[in-house]
């Protein structure tokens, strides 16, 4: 929503402007669709050229994200620390071994289900099901399992910022394909010499659309799409940190209470429940 609401600002005050101060409108749109034709072709050839399939589905996939709301909400978290309560007291008062069917079929377990939120995110519950496991094997202690945690939470922020630097790449490659542009509509002019000057000058205002359209796009509209995919991504690591923090909160012999109030304090202040809602969130589940 406040991307369109963004760009819209942006066309009104640099359209708007351009136009109150006597500009010409039809000198950009009579050369817009021949300049975006070369700059954006460009561009998208030279991002296929340059990254491997991967990366360029995580970036298309990372572009559908960015027009869409957070899921990472306070009531997501609740269901997130509660789903961990349930879990640990359960795990507490039977033993390891009783959670055992829920790790390997999450899907059908009534702990799972009791927070479809959560439970039906399958890379939340296949991050939480593969740590429960190691912990019910008993093989490990608290610190090899956090090491273990902390390189796949590694991994996963480079596979999901692999999209934010194709975007990256593209808002880079937007102004330098924009001079590429503006560079051919000079050759074309100098070509036209003997024209009248009334003729030449059109020809270079729409040479030097082309430079205005690079800038515009990378700075306006590809640049602010990759900090705005950047911050999502950050906030699905910040759920698995979560997640960590509590399990080996309970590892440590914390208490469940105890140990989801460690993984509340992880999360960042804006969506971070408070100790009394959580508690009266856990207590009513």
């Amino acid at each position: 929503m406040f991307v369109f609401v963004g760009w819209g600002v942006v066309i009104v005050c640099v359209f708007g402007v351009y136009i109150v101060h006597g500009g010409n409108i039809q000198v950009i749109l009579k050369a817009l669709p021949f300049e975006m034709i070369t700059i954006g072709g460009a561009t998208m050839g030279a991002f296929l050229a340059a990254n491997k399939m991967t990366v360029v589905k995580a970036t298309m996939k990372g572009l559908g994200k960015c027009f869409k709301g957070s899921k990472y909400t306070k009531d997501r978290y609740m269901e997130l620390l509660a789903l961990m309560f349930d879990i640990l007291q359960k795990a507490r008062k039977e033993g390891l071994m009783a959670i055992e069917k829920d790790v390997e079929d999450p899907h059908s377990s009534p702990l799972f289900q009791k927070y479809p939120a959560v439970g039906n995110d399958h890379h939340v519950t296949e991050f939480i099901t593969d740590y429960l496991r190691l912990m019910v094997s008993g093989n490990l202690n608290a610190h090899e399992i956090e090491s273990i945690m902390d390189t796949e939470i590694e991994t996963h922020h480079h596979e999901a910022h692999a999209a934010v630097q194709g975007i990256a790449r593209i808002a880079g490659g937007l102004p330098a394909f924009g001079i590429v542009a503006a560079v051919l509509g000079v050759v074309n002019t100098m070509g036209s010499v003997g024209q009248p000057p009334a003729v030449l000058g059109g020809m270079i205002g729409s040479a030097l659309v082309g430079t205005f359209l690079g800038i515009l796009l990378a700075y306006a509209f590809a640049e602010p799409l990759g900090f705005l995919l950047e911050q999502k991504e950050d906030e699905a690591a910040k759920e698995l940190q979560c997640i960590k923090t509590t399990l080996l909160a309970s590892m440590q012999g914390y208490a469940p209470m105890t140990a989801i109030e460690f993984g509340r304090k992880v999360l960042y202040s804006t969506e971070r429940p408070t100790f009394a809602e959580l508690e009266a969130h856990v207590k009513k589940k």
